[in-house]
């Protein structure tokens, strides 16, 4: 049946994440723009971005995991008015832990920066190995203002003040905004790692008012039950988070021994697949995760099967267009974004093809995210762990087989195999514990949505070459091209959906003039 209250609240949820991830991702793109800028793709930028990896690899793999398959479900239970001032204990538990964690981390990166560098990257030229224990040694005391904020997110979800949140990873990203200009004429690519910090520091900034209501202290009380529940919840999942962990240093580390550029060149590919992957498919899951878990703490089935199509639904909706834009409109895109100062059209070139491998795995990627909180909303984090394992397995096999003849292109090949294995396994194993979801409008979406994104991925070619020979050169046409390409190619697709009968868009269009009707309006 369906709960056209959910539905709004679901909506109204992913729309408030929505808006603070629209925010992270553009002020994201101009912090990449400003580092391709002052810093192109050379070596010294792929150092720094393999120092980078390690505060967030130690994140996903004590904190991220656990933020939304335990830390979320957990303070779910605690998060009733009635229980507020045990919530407030709990958090102060699990915050003080965190702490101590990533402190200690903290002083074993900064003690063993130069063998942990020997590990992240291979470059032929012993000065990049320099620049990368540099880099770490600097970007390290960040490992400890993520994890706090890790915990901040967590609790702010299972409250579901989402306004806190929405605009932490925005604030993230201005720090090397600030940071490079200011720094990079003086210290080089080290302005980053600092950039990096200031940017911590202001994203925690930020997200503490959600919580002025609750009182939270330092405190030892780790023999709590919901503390030991948290851990328990967590045990599972990390064997699969380190193998994924692993994973991701030997692709840095093949992938800087391809050529030193080749790891900036996956990076600014990797930004660009973020955008539409942090914009849909993250928003809607961590949206919807605290319902899912009150459905299954309720055991209403149904209703957990329909708040799952419905946020798959709008996943596909939303991820399906925006993965045939990405790769009709590559080139210009990057162009756009990076090709200036000592970015050069080589560049571009190799970040386009990058960009069109990872795209073949942003689907499976997107779907990913929300099968994935179907489990953890159920408390079950073992499955997603054993199903992560045998993903990475994939990616090992794929990149042995590719690197060789296509480089660093057949590591960005091998991840979208990994993600392709784990979102096929992950379906089969969710239909089979909760049944499947007849009437839920699931392929009937998904075809439509195909379709009217290939007519308008052909009709944005066409109209991407036509604008390209009548535009002046440089980044004033080069806006128009993409703008004007991006503009008429979602209006198309939008209206193509309308005229296919997709309930959700013809929803859209029914409300709009009720709005308009409004007085006041």
């Amino acid at each position: 049946m369906r709960n056209p209250k959910s539905e709004i609240g679901l909506a109204r949820s992913a729309g408030i994440l929505g808006l603070g991830n629209i925010a992270s991702r553009v002020i994201g793109l101009a912090r990449e723009s400003v580092i391709s800028g002052y810093f192109g793709s050379s070596g010294e930028l792929s150092a720094f971005n393999l120092a980078a990896r390690v505060p967030t690899m130690i994140y996903d793999l004590l904190v991220g995991g656990m933020l939304s398959a335990a830390l979320v479900p957990v303070f779910s239970d605690y998060a009733r008015p009635e229980r507020r001032e045990e919530l407030a204990r709990v958090a102060s538990a699990v915050f003080s832990l965190i702490a101590v964690a990533m402190a200690l981390i903290v002083i074993v990166l900064e003690l063993f920066a130069g063998p942990i560098a020997g590990v992240l990257g291979d470059f032929e030229d012993p000065a990049l190995q320099g620049v990368l224990a540099n880099s770490l040694r600097v970007i390290a005391p960040a490992v400890l203002l993520f994890g706090l904020s890790g915990g901040v997110t967590g609790l702010l979800y299972a409250l579901k003040r989402f306004s806190y949140t929405a605009l932490s990873g925005a604030v993230f990203n201005l720090g090397i905004v600030i940071a490079a200009p200011l720094l990079a004429n003086r210290i080089g690519v080290y302005a980053l790692p600092l950039g990096i910090i200031g940017g911590s520091l202001m994203q925690l900034a930020v997200m503490l008012p959600g919580l002025r209501d609750l009182r939270l202290r330092l405190s030892a009380a780790w023999e709590h039950p919901a503390v030991r529940r948290i851990l328990r919840l967590y045990a599972p999942i990390a064997l699969g988070l380190i193998v994924t962990q692993a994973q991701i240093i030997v692709d840095g580390r093949w992938a800087s021994a391809t050529g030193e550029q080749s790891v900036s060149w996956m990076r600014y590919a990797t930004t660009l697949i973020q955008l539409p992957l942090g914009l849909v498919p993250v928003a809607v899951s961590l949206a919807a995760l605290p319902s899912l878990s009150q459905r299954a703490v309720a055991e209403d089935w149904e209703g957990f099967r329909g708040i799952f199509a419905r946020g798959l639904r709008l996943v596909l909706l939303l991820l399906i267009p925006a993965a045939v834009g990405l790769w009709v409109l590559a080139e210009p895109v990057i162009r756009l974004l990076f090709e200036h100062g000592s970015f050069r059209p080589a560049d571009t070139a190799w970040t386009a093809t990058a960009l069109r491998f990872y795209l073949l795995g942003l689907m499976f990627a997107g779907v990913d995210f929300l099968l994935n909180y179907t489990f953890y909303a159920r408390q079950d984090t073992r499955t997603p762990a054993i199903v992560g394992v045998i993903a990475v397995g994939f990616y090992f096999i794929a990149a042995l087989a590719l690197k060789g003849p296509l480089g660093f292109l057949g590591l960005v090949l091998a991840d979208s195999v990994k993600q392709a294995g784990h979102a096929l396994i992950m379906t089969g194993l969710l239909l089979h514990s909760v049944g499947r979801l007849r009437g839920q409008r699931i392929q009937g979406t998904a075809f439509k949505a195909i379709v009217a994104a290939l007519v308008m991925g052909l009709g944005v070619w066409q109209l991407t070459g036509w604008l390209t020979v009548r535009v002046p050169a440089g980044f004033a046409g080069e806006a128009v091209v993409v703008a004007v390409a991006a503009g008429v190619g979602g209006a198309f697709y939008i209206l193509a959906l309308r005229l296919l009968g997709v309930e959700e868009v013809i929803g859209l269009f029914n409300l709009l003039p009720r709005r308009l009707r409004r007085p006041g309006n």
